[in-house]
């Protein structure tokens, strides 16, 4: 493979030799460095694509997120957030102002909880946000989280919230007793609950927030102590613990895609969902099964499968689950239920490493800002919690009650924002420092693509380039540039709209959604002049461009 160098861009072609021992060798790639360069080169003049003489298309050919593109032409290509923000929608936040807003303050993801409310609340708030998309220009995708299987709580006689104080008794009780449910009774969705449980256990709601301790048994009810107050929310997983490890053996014989979560699934599909996160998961056995039931019942519309990894099963499958799954989310309440608290910092760093390695976006959720469900600031632990998870790379930050029940659900975002694109540029400021060029992970299958944007981040950090671009049909692509994490934001070109909105949830990404053909030459001709158009891009600007079609990588500067 030998460069070729031309007077009106920068290419370097992959020339791939045929093999009859293996038709998809690798290729050694070039590392550039700028001082290896002829001089003539350090100036590129721009390819005849975007000469200034050429007719600028239409710019309303080319969708992008209105508050990304309001970002770029203000502050320039640096100042984009890389770390995405997943907000979880209730009562809150579920009306269409509420969820302009949320779009505004730089919300990529809308993520509902089929736990609460009903399929009509639902419906809704997916028409306003498909509506926010349409009519105000944002980019919003839409998750939705199934119930699971798990040991739940119910639905508190229709309250929204009850507190349970230090030392009150309260009845957990298998009895279905509708919205006429005694004051302190909360019933639970496992008939088996009761004749499980003995004296002394401990009861654990919501990974800890509330914890009781059973000190009587009378048939169907469970007599309950509390000894950690809290706030009692519908629908709270329950976990018991007996002589200081965790009773688990019910909970494993439960299946992990109960039968509302299939019919939840299926209301997702005809919706048209981004993103279906499965709770609870045990094995990578149920995310093939469930991504081939989508992908014959979702013709039009790609739907990708999450994996919440919250219990001791799916730390057992981590890699395998992970690889079958399209992402994953570490699910660290319901998790820290499960395991020792000390082991959690170290059981999320060890999943967001795997997933990007295993190029798999990764969302790390619950408890991130949990005081400011009633606090207008957050604690500085919290912070710090919030730096640690952007310092380590994960793809998004999810807000859980923060924003779906909290009294400062804006504030919150904004607090995700601040302080993620603050870490972020002083990730960059420390490498350049040291002069460090960031690793470039391994995958387990290394193919053509994959070494062509392995080289292109490489070349775009060594450069220092603007801005990397991908034509791509599919988006697995642009993930893969994502998953080098390089210094520069990535703008991922499709002409597909629901992959356009599943890159949204990928570290780094920014999703146009583009017609574009097979002739690269004719994809440029049309996409960058409307970028400059509307003043995404300007002349001097230095660009790595990679597509789908094409196995090179080309290095133009804007005129």
């Amino acid at each position: 493979m030998t460069p070729s160098v031309t007077s009106k861009s920068l290419r370097f072609s992959f020339s791939i030799a045929p093999s009859h021992s293996n038709p998809y060798p690798k290729i050694p790639l070039p590392h550039p460095n700028f001082h290896q360069f002829p001089q003539p080169l350090l100036l590129l003049k721009p390819i005849s694509a975007i000469q200034s003489k050429l007719l600028v298309p239409d710019a309303g050919a080319i969708v992008v997120d209105r508050v990304t593109e309001s970002e770029l032409k203000e502050n320039g290509f640096r100042s984009t957030r890389r770390t995405k923000i997943v907000c979880t929608i209730g009562p809150q936040t579920c009306g269409f102002d509420e969820l302009e807003a949320l779009a505004v303050g730089g919300m990529n993801v809308a993520r509902i909880n089929m736990c609460h409310g009903t399929r009509e609340w639902h419906r809704q708030v997916i028409e306003h946000v498909r509506r926010l998309n349409e009519e105000k220009g944002f980019g919003v995708a839409v998750m939705m989280d199934t119930e699971g299987s798990e040991i739940n709580m119910g639905d508190l006689g229709g309250a929204t919230s009850a507190k349970a104080e230090d030392g009150e008794i309260w009845t957990f009780t298998v009895r279905a007793l509708g919205l006429d449910c005694p004051d302190r009774t909360i019933t639970v969705n496992y008939d088996g609950f009761a004749e499980d449980v003995r004296v002394g256990d401990e009861l654990l709601v919501d990974g800890g927030m509330v914890r009781f301790v059973v000190t009587e048994k009378i048939g169907p009810d469970v007599i309950c102590c509390c000894t950690d107050p809290g706030m009692l929310l519908p629908r709270a997983n329950l976990t018991f613990w007996r002589d200081g490890s965790l009773v688990r053996e019910r909970n494993a014989m439960l299946p992990t895609i109960s039968s509302k979560d299939w019919l939840d699934i299926d209301f997702g599909i005809a919706e048209g969902v981004d993103f279906i996160a499965v709770s609870f998961v045990k094995s990578a056995e149920v995310i093939k099964h469930l991504k081939s039931y989508i992908a014959a019942r979702s013709l039009k519309n790609y739907i990708a499968v999450i994996a919440k990894l919250e219990n001791i099963d799916s730390l057992s499958n981590l890699e395998e689950i992970i690889l079958a799954s399209d992402g994953a989310m570490v699910a660290r309440g319901d998790m820290g239920a499960q395991i020792p608290l000390e082991q959690v910092p170290s059981v999320q760093e060890n999943i967001v490493q795997l997933c990007k390695q295993l190029n798999k976006p990764v969302i790390v959720a619950s408890q991130l800002l949990e005081s400011m469900v009633e606090y207008p600031i957050p604690t500085r632990a919290e912070v710090a919690d919030v730096s640690e998870a952007v310092g380590q790379q994960a793809d998004a930050l999810m807000l859980s009650g923060e924003s779906a029940m909290g009294h400062y659900p804006e504030k919150a975002l904004a607090v995700l924002r601040s302080v993620s694109l603050r870490i972020e540029r002083w990730l960059r400021e420390k490498r350049h420092s040291t002069l460090e060029v960031q690793t470039v992970s391994s995958s387990v299958h290394i193919g053509i693509q994959e070494e062509m944007c392995n080289a292109a981040v490489k070349m775009a950090n060594k450069l220092e380039a603007d801005a990397l671009f991908v034509y791509t049909k599919t988006g697995h692509m642009a993930s893969l540039l994502s998953r080098n994490r390089p210094d520069c934001p990535v703008f991922a070109f499709t002409p597909n709209s629901s992959v356009r909105r599943c890159l949204n949830l990928q570290w780094g990404l920014i999703p146009f959604c583009l017609s574009f053909s097979d002739e690269m030459e004719s994809n440029l001709r049309r996409s960058f002049p409307l970028l400059k158009a509307r003043g995404m891009i300007n002349s001097g600007d230095l660009i790595i461009v990679v597509s789908d079609q094409l196995r090179s990588i080309q290095v133009i500067n804007v005129s």
